[in-house]
């Protein structure tokens, strides 16, 4: 597979400058970060939560989780995380486990942790486990311009 081709198109829209950064095939943020030989905090994870009202996704770091009681209470929602089921219908044009951080191209309310904001290159999942996305942190915030920010994650 190749980059998703909902994130092909909404890098286009926004004209961003970006390239793809191949690996060999990773299960795990951790795995992705040693084979492309990057720093596991230069890579932007989605977290996908829901409640009643719908789903959301959470940008972190790859290294950090995500603090659901805390996110809970930030928002004054009974959101928990989502499951891989819920995963395959959202991003359809995904493989499993490479959900893109990128939740306005889906449409998909999100939100950006502070821990990104500073960051001069960002990577993320392209939407399979071979590619990462690169671009500089600007542009990713450009991205992400109109999500709400916040500290919704701690390192591990």
């Amino acid at each position: 597979m190749t980059i998703a081709k909902t994130v092909k198109r909404f890098l286009e829209q926004h004209s961003v400058e970006y390239d793809l950064v191949s690996h060999s095939h990773t299960g795990s943020s951790h795995e992705t970060a040693d084979a492309a030989h990057l720093r596991e905090d230069h890579i932007a994870k989605a977290v996908i939560v829901k409640d009643d009202s719908g789903y959301a996704m959470v940008v972190v770091p790859a290294d950090h989780w995500v603090e659901v009681e805390h996110l809970r209470k930030e928002l004054n929602r009974d959101l928990h995380l989502a499951s891989e089921d819920d995963f395959a219908k959202l991003f359809s044009d995904c493989e499993a486990g490479a959900v893109p951080p990128l939740g306005p191209a889906y449409g998909i309310e999100a939100f950006l942790d502070e821990a990104l904001t500073s960051l001069a290159n960002v990577y993320f999942e392209a939407g399979d486990h071979e590619q990462l996305v690169h671009t500089s942190g600007e542009e990713f915030r450009a991205l992400l311009s109109g999500v709400r920010h916040g500290y919704f994650s701690h390192a591990d």
